[in-house]
């Protein structure tokens, strides 16, 4: 009775210290890299993030080559990736990354509520997009479905295309060239460029120093002259003309 005690004993010393171990080696987090070009944003994701114990921010990236760079050192399991971005924007990175990290996946994060957009991220290989504004209260649940290769859109961009596609919006078949078909002026492209960024035709008048009637009157223009079916078709081509400011 006293040897089985004994021998018992030292299975009880031993498992315990076996099993940690075996559980440490077992647990890997999920390493993602922050990649925006304004460090409060970043730091607001990482403060999100940091809350997770399985999660693991594994850099951050300034501007869309250096995002590129990290990826290919670091191989982390996914980007959290700014659309407009210095140096390359978000869909050359996107594309960039299925190149040369094909085992990381991309979320792209985005002020724009655009459909045509969104199927642009997922065209280059984005599994989701998701709105600045949302990722207070959706970020966690995008990186999950994402870390489980699913696709995710913003819920009032998902509710948007649900409801488009319902309708029979036109809006899914925008001309997907994103090329102009006749130059545009520099004032134009200034007005292109603050427009994409989320300005008013008002603070466009502002920082121009016109009247809001000559934006409207560029913005008409250019959408004619672009051959643009709507407003997300212009900021799609600012950002992948890399048109639109830092």
């Amino acid at each position: 009775m006293k040897a089985k005690a004994k021998g018992s004993a030292e299975h009880s010393d031993q498992g315990p210290s076996d099993q940690a171990q075996t559980t440490s080696r077992q647990f890997k987090p999920y390493r993602i890299l922050l990649a925006d070009d304004h460090p409060v944003v970043r730091r607001g994701l990482r403060a999100i993030l940091e809350t997770q114990r399985d999660i693991e921010v594994c850099g951050e990236a300034a501007d869309g080559r250096e995002a590129v760079d990290l990826a290919k050192k670091a191989k982390p399991d996914l980007v959290l990736l700014d659309l407009t971005m210095p140096e390359m924007n978000g869909l050359e990175v996107t594309t960039a990354l299925r190149e040369h990290s094909p085992e990381t996946d991309v979320l792209v994060l985005s002020m724009h509520f655009s459909e045509e957009l969104a199927r642009e991220v997922l065209r280059c290989g984005a599994l989701g997009y998701m709105l600045k504004s949302d990722a207070d209260n959706e970020l966690l649940e995008a990186i999950d479905r994402v870390r489980r290769h699913q696709p995710f859109f913003t819920s009032k961009l998902a509710s948007a295309m649900a409801q488009n596609f319902v309708d029979g919006s036109p809006e899914a078949s925008v001309n997907a060239t994103g090329k102009p078909t006749s130059p545009l002026t520099d004032r134009e492209l200034q007005v292109v460029q603050l427009l994409a960024e989320g300005k008013s035709n008002k603070e466009v008048a502002g920082a121009l120093g016109v009247s809001t009637r000559t934006v409207e009157s560029h913005r008409n223009h250019i959408m004619h002259k672009m051959n643009f079916a709507s407003f997300s078709e212009l900021i799609r081509f600012a950002v992948r003309s890399s048109l639109v400011a830092p």
